[in-house]
């Protein structure tokens, strides 16, 4: 019995290879393998702890927290490989000192990943864009439907799901909608022909915008003359919403509502057209033209 453990005790501890002049054992190995494995469980038993514990201060800030829990487990996980490291010999800073001109070359190679990596966790824990947001990000309507920390996954009003890497929300100008409420102000315009009743057109534009179901009571709507175009004088009708993702939608009825009440009231939505005046000699060559024609 006394044999065989020593035996035992002979395999374990029989060098195997030798790094920076450490010795690397098998029960150096398996120490190795146990610190990675304690980590991990480590690692999992504090998310989930943590996450009980905090769960009721970021009731509306999920992101934020799912932010955190990743962030300890790598920094767990960082610790306890190069604790693992240094027992089988290998010296950390010596590690990376040798390993510096590669490690160069990989982070050129992996910037972009990097990059979004870095934007991604500065965006769940600002939480200037969350799930549900609705934004314009290159002149698209989008909808946040998943962010994660390297790419969000977004939707368009096609129904099509795109996946946006998280740099273009940190670096690009992006309208959020819904930043601190949905409310949204909408607005439509229309040219109507220059011989048309002003007054009668503002209050046939109020009279439909005040009519819509879907506007919020307040602020009241507003129509505003916009300019005097070539063909037409230019007017918009602003009412404001509660929900940016239907602005196409609302839009659409809005301009419907304004076409049968303008045909209501026969009021005339003007159309491009070119009024053409002629010299007099210009006039009399071309009569006289038509005339030999005749």
């Amino acid at each position: 019995m006394n044999d065989f453990l020593s035996h035992f005790a002979n395999l374990y501890t029989k060098p195997l290879f030798r790094i920076s002049g450490t010795e690397v054992t098998m029960l150096s190995l398996l120490v190795f393998v146990l610190i990675i494995i304690f980590s991990i469980t480590a690692s999992f038993i504090l998310q989930r702890g943590l996450k009980k514990a905090l769960t009721h201060r970021f009731v509306k800030r999920e992101g934020t927290l799912a932010a955190l829990l990743r962030l300890l487990h790598y920094f767990i996980l960082i610790i306890g490989f190069s604790i693992a490291l240094q027992t089988i010999g290998i010296n950390i800073s010596a590690f990376f000192a040798a390993g510096a001109v590669f490690a160069i070359a990989i982070g050129f190679a992996m910037q972009n990943v990097v990059q979004n990596f870095v934007s991604g966790v500065l965006l769940l824990l600002e939480r200037s864009i969350k799930p549900g947001d609705i934004l314009e990000v290159e002149g698209t309507v989008v909808k946040v439907i998943d962010m994660g920390i390297r790419t969000t996954v977004v939707r368009t009003w096609k129904e099509e799901e795109l996946i946006m890497p998280n740099s273009i929300f940190s670096q690009a100008t992006v309208k959020n909608y819904t930043l601190r409420d949905n409310e949204f102000r909408l607005g439509v315009e229309v040219g109507v022909s220059y011989d048309s009743d002003l007054k009668k057109v503002m209050d046939v534009l109020m009279q439909t915008a005040e009519k819509v179901p879907w506007r919020l009571p307040e602020p009241p709507p507003r129509v505003m003359l916009q300019g005097f175009g070539s063909s037409s004088v230019d007017f918009g009708v602003y009412v404001n919403i509660d929900d940016p993702w239907k602005q196409r939608v609302y839009m659409s009825e809005l301009r419907k509502d304004i076409w049968f009440a303008f045909k209501e009231a026969k009021i005339t939505i003007a159309f491009p057209q070119l009024d053409i005046h002629l010299d007099q000699p210009v006039t009399e060559a071309l009569t006289n033209n038509l005339r030999k024609v005749i």
